[in-house]
């Protein structure tokens, strides 16, 4: 199967058979969303069909949790849940810190609230999504619709004061229409090509009304696993 798939696929593919080895049975997962964690999906999948371990899933989406019951897991909610034990997911970057910018996928909201109720969150991804400084990918805030507009030329003042002036704000979209998270809420992308304190950003951005969350993840990732299309894993642990 390995040598049938992209370059880009195969890297994914290294990436999460190496974090889906650090599962063990017994184990509650969260599950993150977009095509780096679908594999991880699909290779833990494989390995509770032929190991037989026992263990719960909780999706961060509703394309995470309907691939996961198709694949036979076992998928709970968070409140049945609790306490996870780790999370796994994908990023669009990170950086040294391992601070990371999440919500390419729309899913922001429960990655992040699934994230913090776990004991570990580790990130799979290819050498490209590691970067100097969070900013290159698009920032993704979660908005309400309410009051959008007002949301909108808050955040915009809100970057000026953080030294980010004239930075393009654009609504998320699929097709002709606004994109909708699971949450009935819209998202707002921020092209700010560099955040000077990713840190002190996250917190503002939640400050403003009409803003669910933001997808900056700050001292929330404990590992980063990078994989390579020639099968080379490189993996960083917060420090």
């Amino acid at each position: 199967m390995f040598a049938d798939l992209s370059p880009a696929d195969q890297a994914k593919y290294v990436a999460a058979k190496r974090a889906v080895e650090l599962v063990e049975d017994g184990m509650k997962l969260g599950l993150g969303t977009g095509s780096t964690a679908a594999w991880m999906v699909r290779c833990l999948a494989d390995r509770v069909k032929t190991e037989g371990l026992r263990i719960q899933g909780v999706p961060t989406s509703t394309r995470t949790a309907d691939l996961a019951r198709e694949l036979g897991l076992d998928v709970v909610s968070l409140d049945q849940a609790g306490n996870l034990d780790i999370t796994i997911d994908g990023t669009d970057e990170f950086d040294r810190a391992l601070n990371l910018i999440k919500g390419g996928g729309g899913a922001l909201l429960q990655e992040k609230i699934v994230a913090s109720a776990s004991d570990r969150m580790i990130v799979i991804a290819d050498f490209d999504k590691q970067v100097p400084h969070l900013g290159k990918f698009p920032l993704p805030v979660e908005v309400l619709g309410f009051g959008l507009a007002s949301s909108r030329e808050h955040i915009a003042r809100l970057l000026a004061d953080h030294g980010l002036v004239d930075r393009d704000i654009t609504m998320r979209m699929q097709g002709d229409a606004p994109f909708v998270t699971d949450e009935g809420n819209f998202i707002l992308d921020l092209h700010l090509e560099q955040i000077p304190d990713a840190p002190a950003l996250a917190i503002a951005l939640n400050q403003v009304p009409g803003v669910v969350e933001n997808g900056l993840f700050i001292n929330i990732c404990d590992r980063v696993i990078l994989g390579a299309s020639d099968g080379r894993i490189e993996e960083h642990v917060r420090s």
